[in-house]
C-alpha cells in the first residue's frame, strides 16, 4: 500500500527519499523531476505496468508492519491478468508485497495463469530499506528492464 505520502499526493512512490522514481528514471528516463503523469507514459513506454497487491488495507503511518492483516483487500489480478494476457513477469518492490500477493492473490489466480508467470522480489525502494546501497538496489531492479526488453522482442 502507498504511504501517507503517496496516499496525500494521490501518486506512487511519492516520498522523497523513496527510490523508486530515480532507479526508474535511470532505468528508463522517468526521473522524479518529470511530472507523474510523464513517468507513467514512461513506465508503460518501456513496457511496465505499476499496481499495488492490495486494493486497502487498514493501518497506523506509513509502515508494511503496521498493516492490520484482517482489513486486507487485494486487488483484482485474475481480471488484470486476463485483461492483459501477455505479461509473464511480476516484480515484486520488497518482501511485504511478494508477501501480500503470495499470501491473498496467487491462490485466486486460475492454475494456468500463476504456473505460466515469473514473480521476482527486487530489493525494496522505501528510506526504510536501509540495508541495501543505492547501486545495490539499481543492479537488482535492471531485471524488469532486461525482461520488458525480451518481451516486446517476441512481438517483433
Amino acid at each position: 500500500m502507498p504511504g501517507g505520502a503517496s496516499l496525500r499526493a494521490a501518486e506512487y512512490y511519492a516520498h522523497p527519499r523513496n527510490l523508486f522514481w530515480k532507479i526508474l528514471g535511470e532505468l528508463i528516463g522517468a526521473t522524479p523531476n518529470l511530472p507523474y503523469p510523464a513517468r507513467l507514459q514512461k513506465l508503460t513506454g518501456a513496457g511496465l505496468a505499476l499496481w499495488d497487491v492490495l486494493q486497502s488495507c487498514e493501518r497506523e503511518g506509513s509502515l508494511d508492519g503496521d498493516i492490520d492483516p484482517r482489513s486486507i483487500i487485494p486487488n483484482d489480478f485474475a481480471g488484470f491478468f486476463a485483461s492483459h494476457p501477455n505479461i509473464d513477469r511480476v516484480f515484486f518492490n520488497g518482501a511485504m508485497a511478494e508477501t501480500s500477493f503470495r499470501r491473498h492473490v496467487l491462490k485466486q489466480l486460475p492454475a494456468a495463469t500463476a504456473q505460466s508467470m515469473r514473480f521476482t522480489r527486487l530489493p525494496s525502494t522505501s528510506p526504510a530499506n536501509a540495508g541495501y546501497s543505492y547501486d545495490r538496489r539499481l543492479e537488482a531492479w535492471r531485471q524488469i528492464i532486461a525482461a520488458s526488453n525480451r518481451a516486446q522482442d517476441s512481438f517483433t
